[in-house]
C-alpha cells in the first residue's frame, strides 16, 4: 500500500538572479477594467479586443470554479497574440493557481506513451490546497545578541521579540543565525519564526521605524507591530500540484525526481490511491481542489489518439481548463486522412469556445514595438520608428521586433545611445524576411541543387 505524502514547499531566495528577455515577458496580465472592457494599451496588451474580453470571461470563471473541464481554443493567423493572451491569462491568475504551457509537438520527443505524457501534463495543471496548522512565533525584533567561541569558532546568540502586550528573550541554534544573517535581520525588522522547521521569514519593517525611510528607501515594506501572544498557532497553506505528490509517491528518491525531471511513466494504481486520500483530504476540510489551466500551443500538432484522449480526460470530475491555440485553417488531421478546421476532429472542436484572433492594424504594430523597445531598453528615434513600424506592416510583426535588438546592436557600434533610421536600414538589408526569402528562391531557383520550382510534370504521349 503506498503511502501518499503531501510536499511542504519552502520558500527560498536566489542569491543570484538574470532577468532574461522572453518574447511575451512584457506581459503583465490581459489588460482590463474591473467591468472586463478592455484597455487600449494596458499590462503589456495591444489591440486583440474581442479576444481580450472573451479571455477577461474565461478567467473570472475560472476564479470561480466554474468552467473545470472545459476546452477553448484561440484560433487566427500567425502573430496576432495568441500565445500572448494565454500568457495575459496566467499573469492574471497569480501563483496560487497552476499553469502548465506545452507545445502540440513535445509529446512525440518524450521517452513515454502520449497518454502518459497528457495525464502528468493535466495532472501539472491541476493544484491541492493543504491546510494545517503549525505553532509559530512573531514579534518585532528589540535586540540580537550573536557571539562567536574564541577556540571552537562556534557561534551561539539570543533575539529579543516584543509584541505590543509583551516581551521574550529566546536562544538561537547555529541554523537560526545562518538565516538571520542570509535575512539580513535587524532590530526593529518584523519576523515570523516556525518553531518546528526553524525557518525565519521577514515580513517587513516596523511602523516604529518608519522615519528611516529615507535611509532604507521606497523598496521597504513596513508592518504593524504584531498584537497578543508571541508564540501562536497560524493555518499555513501549501499549495501543490497532483503531478508532484505522483512523483514523490512513485519513486524511491521521492522528492528528489521533482528536480532530476526524469519521472518515466506513474501507474495507474499509485493514481487512483492519491486521488483516493485527496478526496479524504478534502471530505475532513484538510485540503481543496485547485483546477489550473494547461495551455497547449500548436495543437494541430497533436494526432488522432491524442484528439481521442483528450476528449475522454475533458469529461473527469478532476480536469483543469484546456486553453489550445492554432494558426491552422482547414488541414488534415494529422493520424488521418480526413481534413478538419484548425487540424482539429469536430467532436473536439464541439467541446471547445473558440475564441477568434485578427490581424494587427499599423498603430497597434507601432504600440506593440514602442513596448518590446522599452521592455529590451533600447532607444529609437521617432523616423526609425516609423520605419520599422512599415517594415512590420510588410512583412510580419515578429520580424519587426527581431530587428530592434539587432538595429541597438548596429548603433552601438558607432557609439549611439540611440537607434536611427540608417540602424533599421542596415540590418534590414542584412536579415532578409520571409518573403523576400521566398521571392529570391524563386528567381534562383535553378542555381540549387533541387530545381523543381520551374519544372511542370510532362504528360506522355502515346502514339
Amino acid at each position: 500500500m503506498t503511502t501518499v505524502n503531501a510536499p511542504k514547499i519552502s520558500e527560498y531566495k536566489e542569491a543570484t538572479r538574470i532577468e532574461r528577455v522572453g518574447a511575451q515577458s512584457h506581459i503583465r496580465g490581459l489588460g482590463l477594467d474591473g467591468d472586463l472592457e478592455p484597455r487600449n494599451i494596458s499590462q503589456g496588451m495591444v489591440g486583440q479586443k474581442k479576444a481580450r474580453k472573451a479571455a477577461g470571461i474565461i478567467l473570472n470563471t475560472i476564479r470561480a470554479g466554474k468552467i473545470a473541464g472545459r476546452s477553448i481554443l484561440i484560433a487566427g493567423q500567425p502573430g496576432t497574440g495568441k500565445t500572448a493572451i494565454a500568457m495575459g491569462v496566467a499573469k492574471a491568475l497569480g501563483n496560487d493557481i497552476p499553469f502548465t504551457a506545452m507545445a502540440g509537438s513535445e509529446i512525440f520527443s518524450l521517452q513515454m506513451s502520449k497518454t502518459e505524457s497528457l495525464t502528468q501534463a493535466f495532472r501539472r495543471s491541476i493544484g491541492v490546497r493543504i491546510k494545517e496548522e503549525t505553532e509559530i512565533v512573531e514579534g518585532e525584533v528589540v535586540e540580537i545578541e550573536i557571539d562567536k567561541s574564541a577556540t571552537s569558532g562556534a557561534k551561539t546568540g539570543k533575539i529579543t521579540l516584543k509584541t505590543t502586550e509583551m516581551e521574550t528573550i529566546y536562544d538561537l541554534g547555529a541554523k537560526m543565525i545562518e538565516s538571520i544573517t542570509k535575512e539580513k535581520i535587524t532590530s526593529g525588522d518584523v519576523i515570523t519564526i516556525d518553531k518546528v522547521s526553524g525557518r525565519i521569514s521577514k515580513l517587513g519593517r516596523s511602523f516604529s521605524k518608519a522615519s528611516e525611510f529615507d535611509a532604507l528607501g521606497p523598496q521597504t515594506r513596513h508592518v504593524q507591530c504584531p498584537e497578543g501572544e508571541i508564540e501562536k498557532r497560524k493555518e499555513v497553506v501549501h499549495t501543490v500540484t497532483l503531478h508532484e505528490i505522483d512523483v514523490i509517491n512513485s519513486r524511491q528518491k521521492g522528492f528528489l525526481d521533482l528536480f532530476s525531471g526524469d519521472t518515466g511513466e506513474i501507474d495507474q494504481e499509485i493514481r487512483d490511491q492519491i486521488d483516493s486520500k485527496v478526496a479524504e483530504w478534502k471530505e475532513e476540510g484538510k485540503a481543496d481542489i485547485v483546477p489550473g489551466v494547461l495551455f497547449i500551443d500548436e495543437v494541430h500538432m497533436l494526432d488522432i489518439e491524442c484528439f481521442s484522449f483528450l476528449n475522454r480526460a475533458l469529461e473527469s470530475d478532476k480536469a483543469p481548463i484546456v486553453i489550445l491555440a492554432t494558426n491552422r485553417g482547414i488541414t488534415t488531421i494529422r493520424g488521418t486522412t480526413y481534413k478538419g478546421p484548425h487540424g482539429l476532429p469536430i467532436d473536439l472542436l464541439d467541446r471547445c469556445l473558440i475564441i477568434q484572433t485578427e490581424p494587427y492594424n499599423e498603430a497597434e504594430i507601432r504600440s506593440i514595438l514602442e513596448i518590446r523597445c522599452e521592455e529590451e531598453d533600447v532607444e529609437m528615434t521617432e523616423e526609425a520608428k516609423e520605419v520599422l513600424t512599415k517594415i512590420g506592416v510588410d512583412t510580419t510583426l515578429r520580424y519587426a521586433i527581431q530587428l530592434i535588438t539587432t538595429a541597438n546592436l548596429v548603433a552601438q557600434k558607432r557609439k549611439s545611445n540611440e537607434v536611427d533610421v540608417e540602424d533599421i536600414r542596415r540590418v534590414y538589408s542584412m536579415f532578409i524576411d520571409h518573403v523576400r526569402s521566398t521571392q529570391y528562391l524563386r528567381d534562383h531557383q535553378a542555381e540549387y541543387m533541387f530545381d523543381e520550382y520551374q519544372k511542370q510534370p510532362q504528360k506522355m504521349q502515346v502514339e
